[in-house]
């Protein structure tokens, strides 16, 4: 295909789905544990040659789950809770109407350092289908659904990286290695008393 082509495609494609992803956009803040688990087809009528397009339901209760298991924690905190090598991602921060393409493109524009990052904290590049990454904005997009996350929804695996960051971090700054004590993780990162998640001291390099 041309690469001339390519561009008038891509416009095509996103206008013809963007009225149904606004659609989806408006039912996600207005209630989305009521949606239904599947995705929603959009049929084109002339300018994309008959394609069917699928829009995948925006789930944030697994969003909450996959932003802890694949790893986005490591860098990214929800209220505290997670890193402070990358922005935190707090619904109060976030545009009141989101369009998820302008959220996908923003990751897109900061492909190349996130990927350094996640190679270097992870040791791989995170990987996500386009239903994981739905979900994903959903809760990053959701409130109320990330008023439930804490440090228990981190699988163990990933609090062990999250606990060598911290670590490393530490000791890159005073050149002494980082305590572990009372489960506390030693830079902040977790509170001992409470059980959260605090931002302080995590991963500072």
């Amino acid at each position: 295909m041309s690469h001339r082509i390519l561009p008038v495609l891509t416009l095509a494609i996103a206008a013809t789905i963007l009225p149904a992803v606004i659609r989806e956009s408006h039912a996600m803040h207005g209630g989305m544990d009521n949606m239904p688990g599947r995705a929603t087809t959009v049929a084109d009528s002339g300018s994309t040659g008959g394609i069917m397009l699928q829009i995948p339901q925006f789930d944030p209760v697994r969003g909450r789950q996959l932003f802890a298991s694949k790893g986005c924690v490591v860098c990214h905190s929800i209220h505290g809770v997670g890193g402070q090598d990358a922005a935190p991602l707090d619904a109060s921060t976030m545009q009141p109407h989101m369009n998820p393409f302008d959220f996908a493109a923003k990751m897109w524009r900061g492909a190349v350092p996130m990927i350094a990052m996640q190679r270097n904290e992870l040791g791989h590049q995170i990987g996500f289908t386009g239903q994981e990454l739905a979900d994903i904005i959903a809760f990053v997009h959701d409130p109320a659904e990330q008023q439930k996350f804490s440090a228990a929804d981190i699988p163990p695996e990933i609090r062990q990286i999250m606990a060598h960051s911290d670590d490393e971090g530490r000791q890159g700054t005073t050149g002494q290695p980082g305590s572990n004590m009372g489960g506390s993780y030693g830079g902040g990162m977790m509170n001992g008393q409470g059980g959260g998640m605090m931002g302080g001291g995590m991963m500072r390099r």
